[in-house]
């Protein structure tokens, strides 16, 4: 049998790298890795043959249009995080413009990352996601919405990530990573608050195990088409005190940050808050019925919890 032909957008990004770095280990596909900056790819991409480096920006995804008629799955992670204009050409026109090159004859199969901020509690989008998203949250509803209706939509499979950590001194580190030294500084305090809220989170080597998982079965193989991808859910109070235990700090009274306390900080300090996080703020449960990892599958974790992602992002517990 050929092997399967992969296709995969940000290829050296951080979710990106642990995907490609899955493929290469797990799998004989043919994989096409498609970057701007060789440079920041990471991993080691000549231990096996079949693997080629495709540089490129998707604002030219055009130039690819004889390679993506061959390619059987593509898996669409590369994506624009700021500016209206830079995110709606990257994570909507030239996304769209991928997938509308793709040959339906050969191509059984697209894997598409959105996220996790455009769902509610029951998994159906969220309209405040498009009235008041940043522009990465409403360029992701405007693909999603348009991919639905697309001519590849019946091979469309949609991976919503919730928190996603992931990164190290080789890969490049999620923006949770980039900012968990100042959360760690701040334990000391964190340790005296209570806050309501919950959320899931997941380490990019997890969403790996999943991305292999569905690149190594035929697509008529697994149900849903859309997956929420997160562990455990966590309150935000059980969140800080795994954290302040982890770091040696001691957990006793806590202060119950409430609605009306929140809004006089925000108001003393004259913090300016936009439309998406007042709606996070006011929203605070971000939990799903169906979050899947790797264990919803039938295989270990690598990371299982908070505590795992501390140790596995290079922060030794304090006894």
């Amino acid at each position: 049998m050929d092997r399967i032909r992969v296709f995969l957008t940000g290829a050296s990004g951080c979710v990106g790298q642990y995907i490609a770095e899955a493929l290469i280990e797990q799998t004989d596909c043919e994989l096409f890795l498609f970057l701007r900056d060789p440079a920041k790819l990471a991993i080691d991409t000549t231990r096996r043959d079949g693997v080629h480096i495709i540089q490129g920006d998707l604002n030219e995804i055009g130039q690819q249009a004889e390679l993506l008629k061959t390619i059987h799955c593509a898996i669409l992670t590369a994506a624009a995080w700021g500016g209206a204009t830079v995110t709606h050409d990257v994570n909507v026109s030239r996304t769209l413009q991928l997938v509308n090159l793709l040959d339906r004859d050969t191509c059984d199969r697209v894997i598409y990352f959105s996220t996790a901020s455009l769902l509610d509690r029951d998994e159906n989008v969220l309209q405040e996601a498009a009235h008041f998203g940043t522009d990465y949250i409403r360029t992701k509803y405007d693909a999603l919405k348009q991919l639905r209706r697309s001519p590849i939509a019946d091979r469309l499979t949609v991976l919503f990530p919730t928190l996603v950590w992931g990164g190290d001194e080789r890969k490049r580190l999620s923006h949770l990573n980039t900012g968990l030294p100042e959360i760690l500084k701040w334990s000391w305090l964190l340790r005296f608050i209570k806050l309501d809220g919950s959320f899931h989170n997941i380490h990019a080597q997890d969403i790996a195990q999943v991305v292999t998982h569905l690149v190594t079965r035929s697509p008529d193989e697994y149900e849903p088409k859309s997956w929420v991808l997160g562990g455990q859910a966590y309150s935000v109070n059980e969140a800080i005190a795994e954290i302040c235990r982890y770091c040696g700090q001691s957990v006793g009274f806590r202060i119950e940050l409430k609605s009306w306390l929140l809004e006089a900080v925000i108001k003393l300090f004259k913090i300016q808050l936009a439309s998406w996080d007042r709606f996070c703020l006011d929203y605070r449960h971000f939990v799903y019925k169906h979050a899947i990892d790797p264990s919803s599958l039938g295989m270990v974790p690598y990371c299982a919890t908070l505590s795992d992602i501390l140790q596995a992002s290079g922060i030794a517990p304090v006894k």
